[in-house]
C-alpha cells in the first residue's frame, strides 16, 4: 500500500538556502517549480508539527529486487569501500528492501550518528521547543548567575556563527533594567544541566585541539569556538572551558571582572526590603527553534550541538543529562518509535565516538518512518540534510567534473567520516519517481577521497536506476 509521503519532493528539489529549486534534471522530471520556505513553527514547548509539503504518492512501481541488485553488487565490492561494507537501500512507499548486505550488522556509523540524535530529538521536544539561558539573582548582594539551559548557540553580540541565535549582550541589558542603580560586582557560572564526563568515551585524545568539538558543556558560545566562523575543511579552535568563556563575555557587558563557577540558589520569598531576594530571575533569553538547531547540526556536521541536541532527549525523558543518560534514553525513544533500538549501541550524540555502532537497517528503517508521514515532527530532519552538490557536507560532492553529477539536487543524505570510516545515509528519487532510503557503511578503505567517490557512485546508480 503506498503511503503519504511528506518530503517527497523537498529531498531531491529543495535548495537548503532560500528553499529553493535549483534547475537541473530534476525540473525535466518532476516538472518543478519554485518552493517557498514553510514559516517556521511557534515557539511553544508542544507544538503540532508542520508538515515539509503536502503528502504525495509515490510514482511508479516498486523496484525489481533482482535489477537493483544487480545494479549495486560491482559498486559495493568496490576496493576503494574497503574491507566491511554494510548496506540497505528501501523503498519508501512500499517499505520493500531493495538491496542489504549485512544490514543489520552493527558497523562504527561516524556522523551518521547525527541521524538518530535528531529523530529522537524531534520526537522527544518537538521541532518548535527553545533552549533558555537566564540570569537569577546570586545568594550573595552583588552576585548574578549566569545559567546555562543547554543552548550552546549563543552569541556574544551582532556577529554570531548562527543567524537570529540568543545573545549574551541582549540578556546584559535586560539584568541591567532590572537591576536599575544595583551594582553587579561579580558573575557566577552554573553548569548543572549537564551532568557527567565532558569528553565522550572513544573519542580521540586530540579531537577538542584539533576543533572538532568541545568539552560538553550547558553553557557556551558559538559551539565553544573561539571565534564564530565554521572551516569546513578543518577544524574550529575552541575555548579550554566554554562556559567561563562565556560567562566572561558576559560580565563584560556588566563591566565586571570577577567570574566564577556556581550555582544558582533556590528562589527566596519576596520581602519588602528594597534588594531583590536570591534567586530572582534577572533576565532569559531563548535559542531559535529546535527544528532550526537541528538543520545547522545536520547542515555542518557540528558536533558540539549534537550532543546539546542529544541531552534533550535525556533530560525530556526525566535522566540525567550525561552521555549515559542521553544514550539510554536515545534507545528508548527509538523503541517508542517501533525502531529497532538493540541495533544501535551509542557512546555519544554526535558519531565521534569510534566505539559507537550502529546498522545501516536502524538508519534506513528511521529515515523511512520521517519520510513516510506518519510521525510528522520526524519530518523536519529533512530541512537539514545536505542535499548533493548544493549544502552543506555534500556541497562539492556530486558535482562536475565527477561521472556522479547525474545526483546533483536529488540525493539528500548525512555523511559520516572517521579514520578508516566513511558513511553516508539519506534519502533520494530515482528517474522513475520512487523515493528511497540507503544507508551505505564502509570501513577499512585505504583512502577517504576514493571511499567518499565510491559511496557517492552508489547513491548516483540508485538515482539513475530504471530498475
Amino acid at each position: 500500500m503506498v503511503s503519504g509521503f511528506v518530503v517527497l519532493i523537498v529531498v531531491a528539489l529543495v535548495a537548503a538556502i532560500g528553499l529553493v529549486v535549483r534547475p537541473g534534471p530534476v525540473d525535466g522530471w518532476l516538472g518543478a517549480s519554485a518552493t517557498t520556505a514553510p514559516t517556521l513553527p511557534p515557539a511553544t514547548p508542544d507544538p503540532s508539527p508542520t508538515p515539509v509539503l503536502v503528502a504525495a504518492e509515490a510514482q511508479g512501481t516498486t523496484p525489481d529486487t533482482a535489477a537493483v541488485k544487480a545494479a549495486l553488487d560491482p559498486l559495493v565490492g568496490a576496493n576503494a569501500l574497503g574491507s566491511k561494507v554494510n548496506v540497505q537501500v528501501m523503498d519508501v512507499a512500499s517499505s520493500t528492501v531493495l538491496y542489504e548486505k549485512n544490514a543489520d550488522g552493527m558497523i562504527t556509523p561516524a556522523s551518521t550518528t547525527k541521524v538518530l540524535t535528531a529523530a529522537t530529538a524531534l520526537a522527544a521536544r518537538g521541532p518548535a521547543y527553545r533552549f533558555e539561558t537566564k540570569v537569577v539573582a546570586g545568594a550573595n548582594p552583588g552576585e548574578i548567575v549566569l545559567v546555562g539551559g543547554g543552548d550552546v548557540t549563543l552569541g556574544v553580540g551582532k556577529k554570531t556563527l548562527f543567524p537570529g541565535a540568543a545573545r549574551l549582550d541582549l540578556l546584559a541589558a535586560q539584568v541591567k533594567k532590572k537591576l536599575g542603580g544595583t551594582e553587579v560586582t561579580k558573575v557566577l557560572v552554573d553548569t548543572s544541566l549537564f551532568t557527567g564526563p565532558e569528553t565522550a568515551t572513544g573519542w580521540g585524545s586530540g579531537d577538542i585541539g584539533a576543533g572538532q568539538v568541545a568539552r560538553v558543556q550547558s553553557l557556551m558560545t558559538n559551539g565553544g569556538r573561539v571565534d564564530p566562523v565554521h572551516n569546513e575543511r578543518g577544524g574550529d579552535p575552541r575555548f579550554a572551558n566554554p562556559a567561563i568563556s562565556a560567562g566572561k563575555a558576559f560580565a563584560k557587558f556588566l563591566d565586571v571582572t570577577s567570574v566564577s563557577k556556581g550555582s544558582a540558589p533556590e528562589q527566596a520569598e519576596a520581602s519588602a526590603a528594597p534588594a531583590i531576594a536570591p534567586g530572582t530571575e534577572l533576565g532569559k533569553v531563548q535559542s531559535p527553534p529546535l527544528v532550526q538547531v537541528v538543520e545547522w547540526m545536520l547542515q555542518m556536521s557540528d558536533n558540539v550541538l549534537a550532543e546539546a541536541i542529544g541531552r534533550q532527549v535525556a533530560l525530556a525523558a526525566g535522566k540525567e543529562a550525561s552521555f549515559e543518560g542521553t544514550a539510554d534514553a536515545m534507545g528508548d525513544k527509538l523503541t517508542e518509535l517501533g525502531l529497532p533500538s538493540e541495533e544501535a549501541l551509542l557512546y555519544d550524540a554526535s558519531g565521534l565516538s569510534d566505539r559507537n555502532a550502529i546498522s545501516p537497517a536502524l538508519l534506513v528503517q528511521t529515515l523511512a518512518l520521517a519520510a513516510g508521514g506518519q510521525q510528522s515532527a520526524l519530518s523536519n530532519m529533512f530541512n537539514g540534510l545536505p542535499v548533493a552538490g548544493w549544502s552543506g557536507t555534500l556541497r562539492t560532492r556530486f558535482v562536475t567534473p565527477s561521472p556522479n553529477q547525474s545526483a546533483q539536487g536529488i540525493v539528500r543524505a548525512k555523511t559520516g567520516t572517521l579514520s578508516g570510516v566513511n558513511t553516508l545515509a539519506g534519502v533520494l528519487i530515482t528517474k522513475d519517481g520512487r523515493v528511497l532510503a540507503f544507508a551505505i557503511m564502509a570501513k577499512g578503505g585505504p583512502s577517504a577521497i576514493a571511499a567518499r567517490a565510491a559511496l557517492d557512485r552508489v547513491a548516483a546508480r540508485l538515482v539513475a536506476c530504471g530498475c
